[in-house]
């Protein structure tokens, strides 16, 4: 008994002992409860204090010792981990070679200025989403889509012929019939998708001839530049696919309702940022660009279609109807520059432009007025903004069913289709013409 009891009090006293040599082996004893609400745990040291001593950095030995002849594995041509690395000068080729050029210094680049520029692109995920959309675009926000588009959805006349049957053709071409993948990706299914319904809605050109004054385009650049409370914002990039017109949208607003935006106040999101989550740049340039050159036969922006299916930079539905408000925004803003000219103003016939977002299976559609393009303050007239998102065009798709103890409990093919999606898409493809 005492032969058993003796290796155990040992083990106990090796234990305490390589616990006790554990402890405190990086900086002092951590305590449990809460730290005290001292400067130093609310920020930081105090300026010019040393650190302690767990905090500081080693300099490296070439820093403590310069005088040190460093030994480097230079003489051996090939390297030995126990010996520094070599230094060598920088190779000069005599002669520019545009395949291993490093490029200039930022500061030496020819577009460098020392003001900041802040841009939203096409892969912008900003924090607040719709929220932060709006105060950057001095815009004011309505839920739903206006009456003149609701009229277009209420009138059957505004309805292709077996809609239902040919919407549901479409999402099966996407989702079964255009890949022999048993399980297609969202980046193959959702482009074609979208493609297939605008294919639906332009069969309407038979009813509506005007609709052939219309083109699309593919992969355009668009860019405009605004002030909003003394900095500088910038929309640029390639964000999807264009229809263009060759007129501009009647206002959705009238006169009055416009006036009375100037008692609407902006909401604000202290303490973040606007511009957070925007592309801070130093070398860029100042410049409004529909996308299009002078003498284009269809100049005027119609609607903008957004195809998001990347699958690495993933959006939430929020982030997502905010890039909807600044690509309809920069659209319009572009093209009333280009209409206007520089000088901030409230425009007399306003631009409307149409936006409309998908993910393959969820859609957003909006309305955007631009009433002004003076927008460094927040005060007086703002922008208008219908949104009506979050609307299923079918609620799941299986290509094969769900079968459990030989019953099929998930049969294949499209659940919960809501045919209501379809006609927002289709009247706002159809507003101008019916």
């Amino acid at each position: 008994m005492l032969a058993v009891r003796l290796p155990a009090q040992r083990a106990q006293c090796w234990a305490l002992c390589g616990q006790r040599r554990a402890k405190f082996t990086y900086g002092p004893k951590r305590p449990r409860e809460p730290l005290p609400r001292t400067p130093w745990t609310v920020r930081g040291p105090p300026p010019g204090a040393p650190l302690p001593w767990y905090l500081r950095k080693v300099p490296p030995v070439r820093e403590q010792l310069p005088e040190l002849d460093v030994v480097t594995y230079e003489g051996k041509l090939h390297r030995v981990p126990w010996l520094a690395k070599p230094r060598h000068p920088k190779w000069e080729r005599g002669w520019h070679d545009p395949w291993h050029d490093g490029g200039p210094r930022l500061e030496e680049m020819p577009t460098y200025k020392q003001r900041p520029c802040y841009v939203f692109h096409q892969r912008t995920r900003v924090l607040e989403g719709v929220k932060q959309a709006l105060w950057l675009t001095k815009t004011k926000l309505t839920q739903g889509l206006p009456p003149r588009i609701l009229s277009i959805i209420n009138d059957p006349a505004n309805q292709c012929e077996n809609q239902d049957e040919r919407v549901q053709n479409a999402i099966y071409h996407a989702r079964l019939w255009g890949s022999s993948e048993e399980d297609i990706p969202r980046e193959t299914y959702c482009p074609v998708l979208l493609e297939d319904l605008l294919h639906l809605c332009r069969t309407m050109t038979a009813k509506f001839p005007l609709l052939g004054k219309r083109m699309f385009a593919q992969d355009y650049r668009v860019a405009a530049a605004w002030e909003r409370e003394s900095v500088l914002l910038q929309v640029r990039g390639i964000h999807g696919k264009i229809l263009n017109a060759t007129n501009l949208l009647r206002p959705i607003a009238s006169k009055d309702e416009i006036l009375a935006t100037e008692n609407h106040t902006l909401e604000t999101f202290y303490p973040v940022l606007p511009t957070i989550d925007l592309q801070e740049v130093n070398a860029y340039d100042i410049k409004n660009d529909t996308g299009f050159r002078e003498g284009y036969p269809y100049p005027y922006p119609h609607t903008v279609y957004i195809a998001q299916y990347d699958s690495v930079r993933k959006m939430r539905p929020p982030q997502l109807q905010a890039k909807m408000i600044m690509f309809a925004f920069g659209n319009a803003l572009a093209k009333a520059k280009e209409l206007y000219g520089d000088e901030p103003r409230v425009l007399e016939n306003p631009i409307v432009v149409q936006t409309v977002a998908t993910d393959g299976q969820c859609f957003h559609f909006l309305v955007f007025q631009l009433n002004t393009t003076d927008l460094d303050s927040s005060n007086g007239v703002k922008n208008l903004a219908w949104m009506d998102a979050d609307h299923l065009l079918y609620e799941d798709f299986r290509s094969r069913p769900v079968i459990k103890k030989k019953v099929v409990r998930i049969p294949a093919g499209i659940h919960g289709y809501q045919p209501d999606t379809f006609k927002k898409f289709l009247a706002l493809y159809l507003h101008g013409v019916a």
